[in-house]
């Protein structure tokens, strides 16, 4: 096995390597307190990033999502040992998360997967990345990506939606005409809809109506909400011939077509008689930007440039502002429409940092004073120009005629790829003024990807050679990520496809939404550069602030590197007050006897430390005082789960069925009923269709019963099961669920039949699961026994079925105190990742009468190139004809990054 080089904090904390180009002299000390302080701050703030390669850009219920990890340190983007622990999250719609695992990163990477129940509802879901170390930053930095989940399997009914806009008594007033289809795309006309607004969780307005021979049915409505930004869900219930109701769930991105338009100095204000950049971004109400053009006139309604945007609502202009003149610009929007927006008020006493980084080697620093600067001969001591990325220095420069002009030429090559920060100090050390760029070095590795043949048969073997080196055409050994997918089936559009290169590289240092990132990497060019460059002016960066850095006044981390799993806790009175030197057990009998013991410190502290061990354990902490008594408090200490904010990548959430994601359903669906013809995959519904009902609100928060949550016979609470005590849940239920008897530890109704049916999150359990679940794992307990709650879950419904939700960190404690000296404790343990299956045409075992029409052809997390730096991977194609796309993702030793993509044909 080969273990790749990790970068911990031992060497990043090195001496930072400041080079000054021309102008040096006194006043020297200033530079060295920037670089001692920024030098503190970076080694008690490493920078951990987190990019994760998906198998496919979208996916279907049913499906599995497989993933790969890269978590990497510091401005070289080398692979982290800084954290052995990486947190992924499933978030669904309604920002909660649905599923949470840890994986251990060895080496800075790591791989796992999700797997998609067929009864899990669909929509736009997240997937969330981070260590516990990255929480000190925030979760805008978090990877943190938007991905729609549709549903096949069952559906009958599609919807596609288009909004207008207007205003109706001041008010902002939304028409909503969506569009009822079949999986065919046949109109569901003449059928009657009722459907409720909810804008920001409160219901705004209910409706209802009848589709016409289109299936197209408008709803209407006014945002009441005070927030004119407000989004949501139209709740739509269609009756069906058959006089059964269907649910459906559209968004509700905006409320209105106002686009908003701001701009950008590139010196953060207008200075008098100072010509500078002035950047523009136009975004909609749904986040996205708007393409606009407009002309920019002073105060007398004189014109005095012209714009327009070039890419997603952006552009730049030129502008010199005249001292006591004001200015506007006039922009006209796309339907010919106009508005008015003021342009920042220019000021005094100020100077201009412009970058230019059209060239392709180096780009150009020029320092030039506002009016009140320009004439004031007295000396104000030499400017500083400073650069850095990820806490480290690579430029700084002093000026040379006491701060008042200041022109370089700087070499790409000294700056590492990605975002680069610009400050300009004053003589006395007060930033001044901010910019950042994008460098973007021929750094990157050069990967060679080739197949014997461009054209294959279906079902054929293929071998995929990879060779990679770097950027000195040397063989590096490195670890990649491959996956391979049919075109035909997952149709790709590589401008809005997120990489390796524009994760770690750009969207990971900003905050806010960034639109269609990989439109800059996929095909660079003069354009992409440019454009990129405006977005570097329009979104900012705030890694820290170097005020609070120079003055060394940055808030302490608050969340520790996660090394291993661990039990930790304190030993208290019944009072309160610490126990010393008490005696701690830690034991399980989960896959055999697992004891071990330890001693509590003076302040009752104990920690069992290097566990490892898989999810659903049980762990039972027992404690004795150091005289043996027992009579004693165990408290132990729980990291509290990262918080869910709002979607940040909002933007991103689909409102229809596009025509490349009803490409991927018609073959998922085909695919379902093909792997039910002959027995296979984890399949749980068999009905011809699933009838979800308009859902009545409850306490039951995350679950999966197909009724919808709540819609049972009994529900039970976590709150309903406090102080219930521990030992086996089939004990504690017996006699608090109605109809319901245990056997051995089995559940079954008294309406007769055999054991009812477990299903835990979502996933069928054997009967005699329920004793293997620990009672403070549980949020909610739904009894569904009458045939009106079963009847949708088909032969698996027959003897009743008991839908159990665990807790998701946001209902009460994951440790339960059984008796005094004594916790039963169930914490997150490390996720055993599984293998992707890929069937092998050559072992006769292989089923080879079955269809195969699997989009995700091959996968595979843990390819590793040698030292000539070449490895290879073999799979076998599917049924499916087209354009096969292998994707490959890596890093080397190094810390460089590699990405490339290729094609071929099967016929």
């Amino acid at each position: 096995m080969i273990t790749f080089k990790k970068v911990s904090i031992g060497l990043l904390i090195t001496v930072i390597a400041t080079v000054i180009f021309g102008f040096t002299g006194p006043g020297d000390d200033l530079l060295g307190k920037l670089v001692d302080q920024l030098y503190k701050w970076r080694a008690d703030h490493p920078q951990e990033k987190v990019y994760l390669h998906l198998d496919k850009p979208y996916y279907a219920v049913g499906d599995d999502i497989w993933f790969k990890a890269y978590v990497t340190i510091g401005s070289k983007h080398q692979l982290s040992a800084y954290s052995e622990i990486l947190n992924v999250d499933l978030i669904g719609e309604d920002d909660s998360v649905k599923r949470s695992i840890k994986l251990p990163l060895i080496s800075g990477m790591a791989y796992g997967d999700f797997a998609l129940p067929d009864t899990m509802q669909e929509g736009n879901y997240r997937i969330r990345a981070y260590t516990n170390w990255m929480r000190n930053a925030g979760d805008a930095y978090f990877f943190d990506k938007t991905i729609t989940i549709s549903k096949a399997i069952g559906n009958t009914v599609f919807t596609k939606t288009d909004y207008t806009y207007g205003e109706q008594n001041g008010k902002q007033r939304v028409n909503a005409m969506i569009n009822f289809t079949d999986a065919n795309g046949a109109p569901y006309a003449g059928n009657e809809v009722s459907y409720r607004v909810e804008l920001n969780g409160k219901i705004v307005f209910k409706g209802k109506g009848v589709t016409n021979d289109k299936g197209d049915l408008p709803a209407s409505f006014i945002n009441t909400t005070p927030n004119p930004a407000a989004t949501g869900n139209i709740i739509a219930n269609i009756k069906l011939i058959d006089k059964k109701v269907i649910t459906k769930v559209v968004p509700v991105k905006a409320v209105s077509a106002k686009t908003d338009v701001q701009f950008f100095p590139e010196s953060g204000n207008l200075i008098n008689d100072a010509g500078c950049k002035v950047a523009f971004k136009a975004v909609g109400a749904d986040g996205l930007g708007v393409d606009i053009k407009g002309t920019v006139v002073d105060d007398q309604n004189q014109t005095v440039t012209t714009f327009s945007s070039t890419h997603l609502g952006m552009g730049v202009f030129n502008f010199t502002p005249i001292n006591g003149k004001t200015y506007k610009a006039k922009v006209i929007f796309a339907d010919g429409s106009g508005a008015d927006f003021n342009l920042p008020k220019a000021i005094d006493n100020a100077y201009v940092l412009n970058i230019d980084n059209s060239a392709d080697d180096n780009l150009v620093a020029r320092i030039l004073p506002g009016s009140g600067i320009a004439q004031n001969t007295a000396s104000n001591g030499s400017l500083m120009l400073v650069a850095q990325s990820s806490g480290e220095i690579y430029y700084a420069a002093k000026s040379s005629d006491n701060g008042k002009t200041f022109r370089a030429i700087i070499p790409k090559s000294k700056f590492p790829s990605g975002i680069v920060q610009f400050t300009l100090f004053s003589a006395t050390g007060e930033p001044l003024n901010e910019r950042i760029v994008f460098i973007q070095n021929p750094d990157q590795l050069k990967l060679s990807v080739s197949a014997p043949k461009q054209q294959f048969a279906p079902r054929e073997k293929v071998t995929i050679n990879l060779n990679a080196k770097n950027k000195e055409d040397k063989p590096v050994i490195g670890s990649f990520s491959a996956s391979v997918i049919d075109l035909s089936k997952v149709p790709v559009d590589e401008t809005n496809e997120e990489s390796i290169f524009s994760n770690i590289l750009l969207s990971s240092d900003l905050k806010g939404y960034i639109e269609k990132p990989g439109y800059y990497f996929s095909n660079p060019s003069a354009k992409t550069n440019a454009d990129l460059d405006v977005l570097m002016l329009t979104q900012g960066y705030r890694r820290f602030e170097w005020k609070q850095v120079i003055n060394d006044a940055v808030p302490p981390a608050v969340y520790q590197p996660e090394k291993t799993l661990q039990v930790t806790g304190h030993l208290k009175t019944f009072g309160g007050k610490p126990v010393p030197n008490g005696k701690v057990t830690l034991f399980t009998t989960a896959g055999g006897t697992f004891i071990l013991d330890t001693v509590a410190d003076a302040q009752g502290k104990f920690t069992f430390n290097n566990l490892v061990f898989r999810d659903s354990i049980k762990f039972v902490v027992q404690a004795r005082t150091a005289k043996d008594r027992k009579n004693l408090e165990i408290e132990l200490d729980n990291i509290a789960p990262q918080a869910v904010g709002k979607n940040k990548n909002a933007p991103d959430i689909q409102v229809s069925v596009s025509d490349s994601r009803s490409v991927y359903l018609q073959n998922s669906k085909k695919l379902f009923n093909e792997q039910v013809k002959y027995g296979i995959g984890n399949h749980t519904i068999v009905l011809k269709e699933v009838v979800v009902k308009d859902t009545r609100t409850t306490a039951v928060k995350h679950s999966s019963n197909l009724n919808g949550a709540g819609n049972a016979d009994q529900v039970l609470t976590y709150k309903d099961l406090e102080n219930l005590g521990g030992g086996q849940l089939s004990n504690i239920l017996a006699g608090r669920l109605l109809g319901v008897m245990f056997r051995g530890g089995k559940p079954y109704s008294t309406r007769g039949g055999g054991p009812m049916q477990i299903v835990v999150d979502g996933i069928y359990m054997e009967a005699d699961y329920l004793d293997n679940i620990v009672i403070s794992d549980i949020a909610s307990i739904e009894v569904l026994r009458s045939a009106g709650n079963t009847a949708i879950y088909g032969f698996r419904g027959g003897n009743g079925l008991l839908v159990i939700t665990t807790k998701r960190g946001d209902e009460g404690s994951v440790y339960n105190r059984y008796a005094p000296g004594v916790v039963t404790y169930s914490p997150k343990g490390y996720y055993k990742a599984r293998e992707f299956y890929s069937p092998q045409y050559d072992d006769p075992k292989t089923n080879t009468q079955m269809q195969d029409l699997r989009s995700t052809i091959y996968w595979n997390p843990k390819i590793i190139t040698d030292k000539e730096g070449s490895t290879s991977f073999s799979f076998f194609n599917a049924d499916g004809k087209g354009t096969y796309r292998v994707i490959i993702e890596g890093i080397d030793a190094d810390g460089n990054l590699g990405r490339q993509v290729f094609k071929y044909k099967v016929e």
